[in-house]
């Protein structure tokens, strides 16, 4: 079959443009709406789902497993899925992956980068069972799940696919160079190739398993490097009905399929340091814990993008409606219970008060603005359990169970959240503990999951040069700050823009600091201790490859 070279060249076109004006983009509509995507379309994605479970998933092209595994849950049925996914031994995976490499890497830019988008097309047919997938591994509740697992990661997939293309065609492919040396001119014939660097690993999310990991995997593919894909072991099944398509779309070309494989882990053995040790692999994007992640960082001879844990702030120094700002932090608390990257933790409040459209509304009042905004949300039996979603891991759940702080007080304990379908869902309400300022061992950590910390401080300085450092030391993917004061404002910008995290001001609507938006957004910027990549900026497609030139003389 000829290769699509040129079939979806306006779509890349078009993304590469969005890429340059940073204004809204979006290829893949997030409303799931039938109008959209079909009247059968949700039916037909939970059927599919369903008759996966307690099943071998069949779809991949890697014959000859060596075992069958599965070990994902349902967060809302607290009940094994009953999945079960072909297992490779490591060094299986990476020869199959090197075997794969050249035919790969000579093929053009334009080709690699038409086959991976048209592969997004069969993912977009399968947007609903992939969030029905996304919703039982990871807690989160259905709307979440088919945006951020389908449209949204499609549209970060496709941005990596668009940063990559314009980056190996940034420079001719050949040229006639001339050098004027008098009665003669020196010629040389000089040529470029963008050389991909080897098989590529990504490393999944338990919470997030494809909008963390697809702009990895298709900035690596489309730059010419085959990729394995070892997902968390607990949310396999999202990112394999990706790879499932990737593959499908590489066979119907007549392309080798292992180009994109699916490495699972088995119970009795984890496969991801013995991939990430191996010396053919020379990628690595991994998103996860900071140990682990630490660990991936200090591997001799790998490119490696990581995106660990952050210690994410809230500034409150002033505003023009406390309530409107009160709801929309409870919000970004509670979605999803806090198990988001950019979801905010530590909440930084002057013991003199927040000022409010000219008058100081005291610090405790504040306080319990929050904690009622918080309480609000999560008992409103038609919004909480759709926003709140399902606690995906146990050790999260016992987290939030057993927090305690010494010398501070719980302001709000946590409590359970009933869901209308899913009697058994493991769910909680965000807790609140106030931290003394001066204990900072105390907030200078991610406590991952519903989990919110309010820190009285002297004065507005003292919490952001708080911020600042928790953003410097430890790392920081969010910021959120309430501030009338534009000095304030624009010191908030210097000090949290010297730590490498953006900040959101003043949001009190629709939008919430833990939201990124393709083609507009960075997410995370590499530059604090919460990871050493961004997505998308060209650095993240760039270091994937090497541009090598060849030089040749002219007869004059």
């Amino acid at each position: 079959m000829t290769l699509p070279a040129q079939r979806h060249q306006d779509t890349i076109d078009t993304a590469i443009r969005a890429l340059h004006g940073r204004t809204f983009f979006a290829a893949f509509p997030e409303n799931p709406s039938p109008e959209i995507y079909g009247p059968d379309a949700d039916r037909l994605g939970r059927e599919a789902f369903e008759r996966q479970r307690n099943q071998r998933f069949a779809e991949l092209r890697q014959p000859g497993a060596e075992a069958w595994v599965g070990q994902e849950e349902s967060p809302w049925e607290q009940q094994p899925l009953g999945v079960h996914y072909p297992y490779f031994a490591p060094e299986t995976l990476v020869q199959r992956a090197q075997a794969s490499f050249d035919p790969w890497r000579k093929l053009k830019p334009a080709q690699r980068a038409a086959l991976l988008t048209e592969a997004l097309d069969g993912i977009k047919d399968r947007f609903f069972e992939i969030a029905y997938a996304t919703m039982h591994t990871t807690g989160q509740a259905f709307l979440m799940a088919f945006q951020a697992s389908g449209p949204h990661a499609a549209d970060r997939a496709l941005e990596a696919i668009a940063a990559g293309y314009e980056e190996q065609t940034r420079f001719p492919e050949e040229t006639r160079w001339e050098k004027p040396m008098g009665k003669y001119n020196l010629a040389l014939m000089k040529t470029w190739r963008a050389v991909p660097k080897g098989v590529g690993l990504v490393i999944g999310c338990s919470t997030f398993p494809t909008w963390n990991s697809v702009p990895g995997l298709f900035a690596s593919l489309v730059t010419g490097n085959p990729v394995i894909v070892k997902p968390h072991p607990q949310a396999v099944l999202p990112i394999a009905i990706v790879v499932a398509e990737v593959q499908k779309v590489l066979a119907a070309y007549d392309l080798d399929p292992n180009v994109c494989q699916l490495g699972v882990d088995a119970a009795d053995r984890l496969i991801a340091r013995d991939l990430a040790e191996s010396p053919a692999v020379k990628l690595i994007d991994y998103t996860g814990g900071a140990q682990f992640g630490d660990y991936i960082e200090s591997l001799k001879g790998k490119t490696v993008f990581t995106e660990k844990t952050g210690v994410n702030s809230v500034i409150l120094d002033s505003c023009d409606d406390l309530d409107k700002v009160a709801q929309n932090l409870a919000f970004s608390v509670s979605l999803y219970s806090g198990q988001m990257c950019t979801a905010p933790q530590n909440f930084f409040i002057p013991a003199g008060g927040v000022r409010v459209a000219g008058t100081v509304v005291p610090y405790e009042e504040v306080v319990q603005k929050l904690a009622a905004a918080v309480t609000s949300l999560a008992t409103n039996p038609k919004a909480g359990p759709h926003v709140l979603g399902a606690i995906q891991s146990p050790a999260t759940y016992a987290r939030v169970q057993q927090l305690t702080l010494d010398g501070g007080r719980s302001i709000l304990p946590y409590g359970p959240v009933a869901h209308p379908v899913y009697e058994n869902a493991r769910t909680c309400s965000p807790c609140i503990h106030e931290v003394e300022a001066a204990r900072i061992e105390q907030f200078s950590q991610e406590l991952f999951g519903p989990i919110m910390l309010v820190i009285k401080t002297r004065d507005t300085q003292e919490s952001i040069r708080l911020a600042a450092q928790l953003a410097r030391e430890y790392g920081a993917i969010s910021c959120g700050a309430y501030t009338t004061d534009a000095q304030v404002k624009e010191q908030i910008m210097d000090e949290m823009g010297l730590a490498g995290t953006p900040v959101s001001f003043n949001l009190t609507g629709g939008i919430y600091v833990n939201q990124n938006a393709g083609f507009s957004d960075f997410h995370v910027t590499g530059g604090n201790p919460a990871g050493n990549a961004s997505f998308t900026n060209p650095e993240f497609v760039i270091k994937r490859f090497t541009w090598v030139g060849f030089r040749e003389p002219l007869a004059s």
